[in-house]
């Protein structure tokens, strides 16, 4: 036996040795042999990938990344083979029409099962065009002018149920957390667009369908960082290969509570698309699931797993992305008085009533309500981190420098939103930036900003519903605006910065997300108060 235990001691401690020569090699070769080694980074995250983890793992990588903006300059190495970048000039660079890239490997770890393929996971390029120009057909603009009224719809309940749930007659409203009440509002108008019935998250009482904007939440937390991961390459490479089973098995309930929640209404709604295939096209309900499933008739390619997959993805995109624009808006406007009435001057002096604000010329003719939503997307994006592409053979040229095949490259919204040199006063909710005026601001400076600012992405990656989402945040503030005053709840503090989360977000003047991919986001907590004086429309 002592010749036994003396055997497996020896091989332990060559196991050991060989493990540690092994990662020092890999260390050794990412900061000084690497084709990367000269681009700026703190030592550690140059060397492994672990600090963009923990980052990531923690809600903050945005602002991690935004700090080493500050540091290193507008070309950053935040793990041994990505580069990030804050410049306008490499946004078209990377995601252009034209750009010798294609999606990482970070987007396969997002799929749940390997038949899972939607246009956000799918990396190849022309498989995940074939599936965009699929997905095009639920976003024209006969699609956008039928959602336009259940849009409203749903707005007018959430402004009724402000006065019923909470008063606001003649006083201001008891408190209203604005960012659970943007959820409810935005999954409603989700459920008709999409999956033919609201959810009736914003309706008074029990409803067990309430906590899904929760699962969406988990669900991304508990993925996310397994596409942060250092161990991301073998991660994919075990999903096939049970990988699956395990995180299936270990997920929280909340995840299942989702995975659930998608294929069961999902069923329902192909369910009503046979019910009603006898009948005439003006007679049946033609929302955004009735063109994909129309699609995936024409295309014996284009499966039922396909199409659940883009139900997911609508589920996902369509949900927390607007909530967390509009809660932005609505933090910023109640933290300027006075911005928040130039706004509510403009509505008011468009639209005699909130029944006249619907989708059309006069509504996308409010210039100023624009720049409020295009400046709070420049705030509280969506997707705060890289959205990461990989360089294809023959290598790309950014900046002015060559990166050769195999690099992950990528553009931070969060830190291109809050770049001094393009924005002077990144910090600051200001509207005007956007609107040329000939005198304090120029053409020239607004073609300067939107060259730096794609809250939608542009080339071949733009998200497909950018028209259904500016939509249904115009409409929202419109309506919401013409018919009540708003404040912030005196004292509440909810969504903005504090001391304990260090630098880059103590600003109690900034609204705070959580990076989950999506962006994850809590308040601002909101008084309403019925307009008393009559519109002052022309």
């Amino acid at each position: 036996m002592l010749g036994y235990d003396i055997v497996w001691s020896n091989w332990i401690q060559v196991i050991v040795l060989l493990t540690i020569l092994s990662v020092s090699a890999k260390v050794g070769y990412n900061l000084f042999l690497h084709p990367l080694a000269k681009v700026p980074g703190p030592f550690w995250a140059r060397a492994t990938a672990i600090p963009s983890w923990y980052h990531a793992s923690r809600g903050r990588r945005h602002v991690w990344l935004w700090q080493l903006f500050q540091i290193y300059g507008s070309t950053v190495r935040p793990a041994p083979n990505l580069v990030v970048f804050c410049d306008p000039q490499a946004d078209k660079a990377i995601y252009g029409n034209k750009s010798n890239v294609q999606r990482s490997e970070f987007y396969a770890a997002l799929k749940r099962k390997d038949n899972e393929n939607m246009p956000l996971n799918i990396v190849d390029r022309d498989q995940h065009a074939a599936r965009r120009k699929l997905l095009n057909q639920a976003f024209t603009e006969k699609s956008l002018r039928a959602a336009s009224m259940f849009v409203i719809r749903h707005v007018d309940r959430f402004n009724e149920l402000i006065l019923s749930e909470h008063g606001g007659e003649k006083d201001w409203t008891a408190s209203i957390d604005l960012g659970k009440k943007f959820d409810g509002l935005v999954f409603d108008i989700l459920g008709d667009l999409c999956f033919g019935k609201s959810f009736g998250l914003q309706e008074p009482g029990d409803n067990p369908m309430k906590v899904i904007p929760h699962t969406i939440a988990e669900y991304m937390r508990f993925y996310y960082p397994l596409c942060r991961s250092p161990l991301l390459s073998l991660i994919n490479w075990l999903k096939p290969r049970g990988l699956y089973e395990v995180l299936d098995y270990i997920a929280p309930p909340l995840v299942h509570e989702y995975n659930k929640f998608v294929h069961d209404t999902t069923t329902c709604r192909i369910a009503l698309q046979k019910e009603q295939a006898q009948k005439s096209e003006e007679e049946r309900r033609q929302d955004m699931f009735y063109f994909l499933y129309e699609a995936h008739v024409a295309l014996p390619t284009y499966n039922e797993n396909d199409l659940r997959a883009d139900s997911s993805l609508l589920i996902i995109a369509g949900s927390d992305t607007t909530a967390v624009t509009l809660s932005g808006l609505f933090f910023y406007l109640t933290g300027d008085a006075r911005r928040c009435q130039k706004l509510a001057d403009e509505i008011l002096t468009t639209f005699e009533s909130a029944e006249d604000i619907v989708y059309g010329p006069k509504l996308s003719g409010c210039t100023y309500l624009r720049a409020c939503i295009d400046e709070a997307m420049r705030l509280t994006p969506a997707v705060p981190c890289e959205l990461q592409r990989e360089v294809l053979a023959g290598g790309i040229d950014i900046m002015g420098h060559f990166y050769p095949a195999g690099t992950i490259v990528g553009t931070v919204p969060w830190a291109t939103g809050r770049n001094e040199d393009v924005y002077g006063d990144p910090s600051v909710f200001r509207p005007e930036r956007w609107i040329a005026d000939g005198e304090t601001v120029t053409s020239e400076e607004v073609a300067r900003q939107r060259a730096n600012f794609h809250p939608f992405l542009t080339g071949p990656g733009a998200c497909a519903g950018k028209n259904v989402a500016l939509m249904e945040m115009m409409i929202t503030a419109a309506r919401t605006l013409h018919r009540f005053e708003l404040r912030r709840a005196p004292g509440s503090t909810l969504g903005g910065g504090n001391e304990d989360l260090g630098w880059g977000g103590r600003d109690a003047k900034q609204y705070q997300l959580e990076d989950a991919y999506i962006a994850l986001h809590q308040g601002p907590e909101v008084q309403f108060r019925k307009r008393q004086y009559s519109t002052m429309a022309r």
